[in-house]
Protein backbone atom coordinates (compact mmCIF):
# COMPACT_ATOMS: atom_id res chain seq x y z
CA UNK A 1 0.00 0.00 0.00
CA UNK A 2 2.82 2.41 0.86
CA UNK A 3 4.51 1.63 -2.45
CA UNK A 4 1.32 2.33 -4.39
CA UNK A 5 0.74 5.60 -2.54
CA UNK A 6 4.34 6.68 -3.09
CA UNK A 7 4.14 5.79 -6.80
CA UNK A 8 0.97 7.83 -7.25
CA UNK A 9 2.50 10.82 -5.46
CA UNK A 10 5.70 10.56 -7.52
CA UNK A 11 3.76 10.50 -10.79
CA UNK A 12 1.66 13.51 -9.79
CA UNK A 13 4.73 15.46 -8.69
CA UNK A 14 6.70 14.61 -11.83
CA UNK A 15 3.77 15.55 -14.05
CA UNK A 16 3.38 18.95 -12.46
CA UNK A 17 7.13 19.55 -12.47
CA UNK A 18 7.47 19.00 -16.21
CA UNK A 19 4.23 20.77 -17.06
CA UNK A 20 5.67 24.23 -16.39
CA UNK A 21 7.59 26.22 -18.99
CA UNK A 22 10.65 27.55 -17.13
CA UNK A 23 12.86 30.30 -18.51
CA UNK A 24 15.85 28.50 -20.03
CA UNK A 25 18.05 31.26 -21.48
CA UNK A 26 18.18 35.02 -21.79
CA UNK A 27 20.17 37.49 -23.82
CA UNK A 28 21.89 39.33 -22.36
CA UNK A 29 22.60 36.31 -20.19
CA UNK A 30 21.48 36.45 -16.57
CA UNK A 31 24.32 37.75 -14.40
CA UNK A 32 26.41 38.87 -17.37
CA UNK A 33 28.21 42.13 -18.09
CA UNK A 34 27.95 43.48 -21.63
CA UNK A 35 29.77 46.37 -23.31
CA UNK A 36 26.80 48.04 -25.01
CA UNK A 37 23.18 48.54 -24.02
CA UNK A 38 20.89 45.99 -25.70
CA UNK A 39 18.16 47.02 -28.14
CA UNK A 40 16.10 43.99 -27.15
CA UNK A 41 15.85 41.38 -24.44
CA UNK A 42 15.61 37.76 -25.58
CA UNK A 43 13.78 35.30 -23.33
CA UNK A 44 13.60 31.62 -24.29
CA UNK A 45 11.26 29.37 -22.34
CA UNK A 46 11.17 25.58 -22.28
CA UNK A 47 7.56 25.60 -23.47
CA UNK A 48 4.80 28.00 -24.43
CA UNK A 49 4.04 30.91 -22.13
CA UNK A 50 1.93 34.04 -22.46
CA UNK A 51 3.84 36.89 -20.86
CA UNK A 52 1.49 39.29 -19.10
CA UNK A 53 4.02 41.78 -17.72
CA UNK A 54 7.73 42.49 -18.16
CA UNK A 55 9.29 45.34 -16.19
CA UNK A 56 12.81 46.73 -16.58
CA UNK A 57 14.41 48.54 -13.66
CA UNK A 58 17.55 50.45 -14.61
CA UNK A 59 20.18 51.35 -12.00
CA UNK A 60 17.63 50.81 -9.24
CA UNK A 61 15.61 53.90 -10.17
CA UNK A 62 13.76 53.92 -13.49
CA UNK A 63 11.13 51.19 -13.92
CA UNK A 64 9.41 50.71 -17.27
CA UNK A 65 6.79 48.15 -18.33
CA UNK A 66 7.76 46.75 -21.73
CA UNK A 67 5.20 46.68 -24.54
CA UNK A 68 3.97 43.11 -25.07
CA UNK A 69 1.16 43.94 -27.52
CA UNK A 70 3.00 42.32 -30.46
CA UNK A 71 2.98 38.92 -28.75
CA UNK A 72 -0.21 36.90 -29.04
CA UNK A 73 -0.87 33.48 -27.57
CA UNK A 74 1.51 31.04 -25.97
CA UNK A 75 5.02 31.16 -27.43
CA UNK A 76 8.40 30.03 -26.17
CA UNK A 77 10.81 32.60 -27.67
CA UNK A 78 10.43 36.32 -27.02
CA UNK A 79 12.48 39.20 -28.48
CA UNK A 80 11.21 42.26 -26.61
CA UNK A 81 12.43 45.71 -27.75
CA UNK A 82 14.13 47.80 -25.08
CA UNK A 83 15.62 51.25 -25.57
CA UNK A 84 16.43 54.49 -23.83
CA UNK A 85 18.71 53.18 -21.11
CA UNK A 86 22.47 53.49 -20.84
CA UNK A 87 25.19 51.92 -18.72
CA UNK A 88 24.36 50.39 -15.36
CA UNK A 89 22.52 47.51 -13.75
CA UNK A 90 19.33 46.18 -15.37
CA UNK A 91 16.78 44.01 -13.59
CA UNK A 92 14.07 42.27 -15.61
CA UNK A 93 10.97 41.09 -13.72
CA UNK A 94 8.44 39.01 -15.65
CA UNK A 95 5.07 37.37 -15.11
CA UNK A 96 3.11 35.08 -17.35
CA UNK A 97 0.78 32.17 -17.76
CA UNK A 98 2.17 28.80 -18.83
CA UNK A 99 0.33 26.84 -21.50
CA UNK A 100 -0.59 24.41 -18.72
CA UNK A 101 -2.54 27.17 -16.94
CA UNK A 102 -0.04 27.84 -14.14
CA UNK A 103 0.95 31.39 -13.23
CA UNK A 104 4.69 31.91 -13.43
CA UNK A 105 7.11 34.70 -12.58
CA UNK A 106 10.81 35.31 -12.41
CA UNK A 107 13.61 37.80 -12.49
CA UNK A 108 17.07 38.12 -13.96
CA UNK A 109 19.62 40.88 -14.24
CA UNK A 110 22.66 41.99 -16.20
CA UNK A 111 25.02 44.97 -16.28
CA UNK A 112 26.04 47.31 -19.10
CA UNK A 113 29.59 48.63 -18.72
CA UNK A 114 30.20 52.35 -18.31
Amino acid sequence: MKTLLFSCFAMLWAGSAIAHSPLETTSPAAGSTVSTAPTEVLMDFKGGIRLTKVTVTHAGTDSVDLDLSAFKGFISDYAIPIAGFGPGHYQIDWRGLGDDGHAMKGTFSFTVEE
